[in-house]
């Protein structure tokens, strides 16, 4: 019996509070006391640390609840709570995504502490933020939303930008980069039925991370990914007033259905680079049902950041396992600067002229929202813009070693795509040539540098570090 109420309190510890904790414990957890209004100002106070730094409010204006921002927006973070390194993350996501495995139905979980099924009004319950200027209400940035699919029976989700108007409604953004749920929905509207959902809110980094893979690629059980990234079974428990199962550690679930054939406008919305979407119509989610622990934390993520480096690092395993058919790739990096989709940093090991241009092609043939693709030799750090860019600098050549792809497929989340309707693609082999020309290339080197900058303070009587 001991044992096993040792195992749940273990098992409790999979989400968001155990998230929180494990930063706190690390002292990356900062808490603000101060009171912040959800209107601009937490969003501002987020922003200023640039959308990296996981931030407690304990005092939201007009809300009893905390709020958490930021919390997935630094990929250490990301790697720490995945119990894993840079070197090993593409390997640990491709098993995840190649060897899924069960998860666990329970009876009842926290997540059901509380139950409300009348009176719903969701602005008066939750203290959802607006964050930029011209957003055109408070919106819901972090929260995964649950679909299942209607002829296989597997869990569909992703992490969807909502927008709250008040009342028991939310418009759910399905655009035409999630041709999966737009199936859904016109499979549900064909056979004259609504099609049940719910909203996950307080979820830790092997959800998030499963929710950004493809559901029409793989055809996965994204609980199963899941399942098998936090290395045991993601415990459910079943929702209250839809067919659906929700994980029992959860903070805050809402319940609801999408009615065919009902849309109403949604945005303008800041989007992926900080552009703003235009308005356009939006299935809506009639909620039945809010369930939550006692003391909920409220889960918040500045737009957009948190859930494009998660999408960028399952995308980077993707792309990882395309190239690796054909040539010695090493690493592989959507950058943030490029919203973590737009931009790809790629090392390989190159063994025969010709594989920094075929790296270049299979790179912007895995994943169509890509713009610019570099390639670096495995000498360079692909983390390090100065060194990338020091690559481009020495080892590239226009005249020989660009491409350049006119009028391809972008993305519709990119300003200058959204105008042409199509994108310009480009990509700059900077790796070094083979042979006899590859001693031009040679890096210098300071003979025991390593042993100088790890003991540096001894070379200073006070004591203090002079290397800033």
């Amino acid at each position: 019996m001991n044992e096993r109420k040792n195992r749940r309190v273990f098992m409790g510890r999979q989400m968001l509070r155990a998230v929180l904790e494990r930063l706190k414990a690390q002292d990356r957890l900062r808490e603000c006391a101060v009171p912040v209004d959800p209107r601009f100002e937490l969003g501002a106070v987020l922003s200023a640390f640039n959308n990296e730094q996981p931030i407690l409010f304990r005092n939201v204006k007009g809300s009893d609840l905390p709020v958490v921002g930021a919390v997935y927006g630094n990929r250490s973070i990301i790697l720490d709570l995945l119990g894993t390194t840079t070197e090993k993350r593409l390997f640990k996501l491709m098993e995840a995504i190649s060897l899924p495995s069960k998860p666990r139905l329970l009876e009842r979980g926290p997540v059901q502490e509380n139950v409300v099924t009348t009176g719903i009004d969701l602005l008066k319950m939750l203290p959802v933020p607006t964050s930029n200027e011209r957003d055109a209400a408070p919106y819901l940035c972090a929260s995964a939303f649950v679909v299942r699919d209607t002829e296989t029976g597997k869990i569909q989700m992703a992490v969807r930008r909502i927008q709250v108007l008040g009342g028991n409604k939310l418009y759910i953004l399905v655009s035409g980069a999630s041709p999966h749920l737009l199936g859904e929905i016109r499979r549900c509207a064909e056979r004259g039925r609504p099609l049940e959902c719910a909203v996950v809110l307080g979820y830790d980094a092997p959800f998030l991370l499963a929710s950004q893979i493809g559901s029409g690629k793989y055809g996965l059980d994204k609980y199963e990914v899941d399942s098998t990234l936090r290395g045991e079974p993601l415990e459910l428990v079943r929702c209250r007033t839809v067919d659906l199962e929700v994980p029992a550690w959860a903070e805050i679930v809402l319940e609801g259905k999408i009615e065919p054939g009902r849309a109403e406008p949604e945005g303008p919305f800041a989007e992926l680079m900080g552009y703003y979407s235009t308005v356009a119509p939006a299935p809506v989610m009639e909620v039945s049902a809010v369930t939550h622990r006692n003391a909920p934390i409220f889960q918040h993520a500045f737009p957009c950041k948190e859930e494009h480096l998660a999408y960028g690092m399952i995308k980077e395993a993707e792309i990882f396992a395309a190239l690796a058919h054909t040539v010695d790739v090493r690493d592989v990096n959507l950058t943030l600067g490029g919203g973590c989709r737009l931009h790809a940093v790629i090392s390989i090991r190159k063994r025969a002229e010709g594989d920094g241009k075929s790296t270049i092609l299979g790179t912007l043939g895995a994943y169509k929202d890509i713009k610019h693709v570099v390639v670096v030799d495995d000498d360079v750090n692909i983390y390090n813009m100065a060194e990338v860019e020091a690559a481009v600098a020495s080892r590239f050549q226009a005249s020989r070693d660009l491409v350049v792809v006119s009028g391809a497929l972008g993305s519709p989340l990119e300003a200058s795509h959204m105008e042409r309707g199509v994108s310009d693609k480009m990509g700059l082999d900077a790796t070094k040539p083979l042979g006899d020309k590859a001693a031009l290339y040679e890096a210098a080197v300071i003979p025991g540098f390593d042993k100088v900058k790890s003991s540096i303070d001894r070379y200073f009587s006070d004591g203090v570090d002079r290397r800033r």
